[in-house]
């Protein structure tokens, strides 16, 4: 008998989670995941990304099968997990899978929505469907990392694993929720294979067209459903073949033993990060270090230096080039900013911690957070290089006009296992969200729809809720 191959593995997975449900407290976590990505959603809808994406959407026409969230439409299947793929990645408030580095709820989940809603699944085989596709766009991700270079290749080669690895999970939540057997689940991810994409200089220079990553391979997962429905194929060894999936975007370095170890028995899912922050992760213990500094007494009109330690690979996302981190030249641009960040934890600070209004184009250009931001020198540090990538740290010092130098140390994230958000902060974080779009009483509709998916016959009353 011929051994199965890594993509008929994943397949198997998929149809085993199918027919057997999650593993217990799975699907509530996966819930507390749609609650998570509809929040971050409904706050994006005011974004440029939004308004384009939404723009083309409303040209293409066709069957009313989905919502588009924000919009008060209902679009084509594939045309929602467009829209609400980009809404979800776009201020940069999404979940991370460590070490692969990557945000695996954005691209999913949104294809699973839009398939279980054109299809009227259940809440349960939608939970079920996006956990599976989570599972595999990190495990993906996890063949990328290499424990000796202590990076993804895919970051080191400048590729967005997220939106790579992100539409091929994507098409087997789709095929998943949308019934396809064994062999047509393994069809929809080697044709998603061919359609991943996704490149991350804008994070370095500017541009915001990462903000459409997720979207497009969210898109991309159920047009890969739907052609693997209607008899197209992929290749059976699409990832671990010689010009396959993991060989093809890392090379040498490609881990395929990652993706199946252990495959069905260890589930990556409950240890994704929460982001308590609507910037890249890789500022994250930044701000916290800023906000303990700050809390200790720190005075942003004392300060006459700061350093900001990091990993040296995440320096080259938040802290080059040095010119354009120091005067980010929008708000979105900030929220890629080292130094920014860190002055944004100084100065301002809503939410958990910093908010939304720390990112638009008018706090980015407020004079004292740019005072600030031209005093933050970002180097490598030791410790953290260590650490990375299964923690984003930081130690930030700060010098004061006194001559006095404060220190705090962040090894470990907030919004991770170690430091997980509590119920009430997540909670918090999408009434927050919500109501940029919503009156209190409709998002706490949305919330008790999201985190009662387990048990709803479908997700009707849940998409009603966001449609605008």
């Amino acid at each position: 008998m011929t051994e199965p191959t890594v993509v008929q593995r994943l397949a198997d997975l998929a149809v085993r989670t199918r027919e057997n449900g999650l593993p217990d407290g799975l699907r509530d976590d996966v819930a507390r995941r749609v609650l998570d990505l509809l929040g971050n959603s409904l706050a994006a809808t005011d974004q440029v990304s939004a308004s384009a994406v939404t723009a083309v959407v409303r040209g293409w026409g066709g069957p009313p099968d989905a919502t588009a969230i924000g919009t008060g439409m209902r679009v084509p299947a594939a045309a929602a997990a467009l829209v609400n793929g980009t809404l979800a990645h776009s201020l940069d408030f999404d979940d991370t899978h460590l070490p692969s580095v990557l945000h695996p709820s954005s691209p999913v989940v949104p294809a699973a929505l839009a398939v279980a809603e054109a299809t009227g699944a259940s809440g349960a085989a939608l939970l079920d469907a996006a956990g599976v596709g989570i599972e595999v766009a990190v495990r993906l991700g996890m063949g990328g990392y290499d424990e000796t270079l202590g990076n993804s290749e895919f970051f080191e080669r400048g590729q967005h694993a997220t939106s790579i690895c992100g539409a091929v999970g994507a098409a087997v939540a789709a095929a998943t929720v949308a019934g396809l057997d064994r062999d047509g689940i393994a069809h929809a991810a080697g044709i998603a294979a061919s359609m991943g994409s996704g490149l991350l200089e804008a994070n370095r220079t500017g541009g915001t067209v990462k903000r459409v990553h997720c979207g497009w391979a969210a898109h991309a997962g159920v047009v890969a459903a739907d052609l693997a429905r209607h008899g197209l194929t992929g290749p059976p060894t699409v990832v671990e073949g010689r010009f396959g999936f993991l060989h093809a975007f890392c090379g040498d370095r490609a881990n395929v033993g990652a993706v199946v170890d252990r495959l069905g028995e260890h589930w990556e899912l409950p240890g994704i990060f929460f982001k308590p922050y609507p910037c890249n992760h890789f500022t994250h213990a930044g701000i916290d270090a800023a906000l303990r500094l700050r809390a200790d007494g720190v005075r942003p009109e004392d300060v006459a230096s700061i350093e900001l330690g990091a990993p040296t690979a995440v320096l080259r996302t938040i802290g080059q080039p040095a010119e354009e981190k120091a005067r980010p030249r929008s708000g979105y641009h900030a929220a890629f900013s080292g130094p920014y960040t860190v002055a944004a934890a100084l100065t301002g600070g809503g939410g958990l911690g910093v908010f939304h209004e720390d990112f638009t184009d008018a706090a980015a250009a407020d004079p004292e957070r740019l005072r600030l931001a031209a005093l933050v020198r970002c180097v490598p540090d030791a410790r953290c290089d260590e650490i990375f990538p299964h923690q984003f740290p930081a130690v930030l010092r700060i010098t004061t006009t006194d001559g006095q130098m404060h220190e705090a140390r962040v090894d470990s994230n907030r919004g991770g296992p170690d430091r997980p958000l509590s119920s009430a902060e997540l909670a918090e974080k999408f009434r927050l969200n919500a109501l940029r779009v919503l009156d209190d009483a409709a998002a706490r509709a949305v919330a008790d729809a999201a985190l009662h998916l387990p048990s709803a016959a479908d997700i009707s009353t849940l998409m009603s809720g966001v449609r605008g």
